[in-house]
């Protein structure tokens, strides 16, 4: 694992927090007294079960708040999905970030309701709806996911084969409820469903 202190720090109020820089696929230690606050990239929160099969617990990217305090689940890793720059935040600091501590609860909630969705197709699709809001970017063709989630990935977050999710996308394809391109999805803006 390779990080390193910045030389930019950010400031709560009049404090500076320190910055740490991590590589895509690096795994964020965890501490029990600190959470760090993402300023640039895109992590993932996980667990695995004894049969070695990962169980994605949330993504999260710019000014959400991660760390093992916000959780109970063991064992519990957070995994850079592209290069990322927090700043730790110190347990004095907490009562600071009411606001993203309070929208990592709910983001959590909706990413849960969403992974209990039937049939799988729908399940798919509102959690593509809900990417693409978090983490997407408007172009001409509709809403690109800005972040790199393989099949696989998918699978494990809405608890389904990668054979399933490849199946789903491409009837999605053929529908015209999406494009894809080498890696990214687009959204067409005419098929977007709201996640209640």
């Amino acid at each position: 694992m390779t990080y390193s202190t910045s030389h930019t720090p950010q400031s709560i109020g009049n404090i500076n927090l320190l910055q740490r820089l991590f590589n895509r696929r690096d795994v964020i230690p965890l501490e029990k007294d600190l959470l760090w606050r993402i300023e640039r990239g895109v992590v993932r929160t996980l667990t695995w079960g004894e049969d070695g099969v990962f169980i994605t617990l949330g993504y999260w990217g710019i000014g959400d708040l991660i760390g093992y305090p916000l959780s109970s689940v063991s064992p519990y890793q957070i995994e850079c999905l592209t290069s990322v720059e927090v700043s730790i935040v110190p347990s004095h600091l907490w009562h600071q970030n009411v606001e993203s501590l309070l929208s990592h609860i709910q983001q959590a909630e909706k990413l849960l309701s969403i992974v209990h969705r039937k049939p799988i197709s729908l399940r798919l699709w509102l959690f593509l709806v809900w990417l693409s809001e978090k983490f997407g970017r408007d172009l001409e063709q509709g809403k690109l996911i800005d972040v790199n989630v393989t099949h696989q990935d998918m699978a494990e977050v809405l608890n389904t084969t990668r054979v399933t999710i490849t199946r789903l996308l491409q009837n999605f394809e053929e529908e015209g409820k999406l494009l894809r391109h080498k890696r990214s999805i687009i959204l067409r803006e005419c098929h977007k469903l709201t996640i209640s």
